[in-house]
């Protein structure tokens, strides 16, 4: 069974910064575009960034352009988010997402809170 294991949310100032992480196991990984998420009280789950298969050109949602960096690391199963400069409105829970279109497979992580508070 797919599991994809997220790590380091927690509590920062503003301005601050937080790398997360997810883990992926029992999966082809580097046959998957791999993206992350997120999902603020209320509001509904929105897209912050995406890299694909090959670690190539990546998008970011305009809100996170110049803060957030994403990448990958195949050989060893993971998704990175590097978060600078932390906002407030940051303040959500981070979900990593591994799609392959072609056959239908769509996975998600079990999500990790991130808060940005003084």
């Amino acid at each position: 069974q797919v599991q994809l294991v997220e790590s380091g949310g927690g509590l920062v100032h503003p301005g601050g910064s937080l790398t997360l992480s997810c883990t992926a196991s029992k999966i082809t990984f580097s046959n998957y575009a791999t993206s992350w998420y997120r999902q603020a009280p209320g509001k509904e789950r929105e897209l912050v960034a995406t890299i694909p298969r090959n670690g190539g050109s990546t998008n970011y949602a305009d809100s996170v352009k110049g803060r957030f960096t994403i990448s990958r690391d195949n050989a060893n199963k993971k998704l990175s988010l590097q978060m600078n400069n932390l906002k407030p409105e940051d303040t959500a829970v981070y979900y990593c997402n591994l799609r392959w279109l072609i056959i239908g497979a769509d996975y998600w992580g079990q999500g990790t809170q991130v808060t940005v508070s003084s």
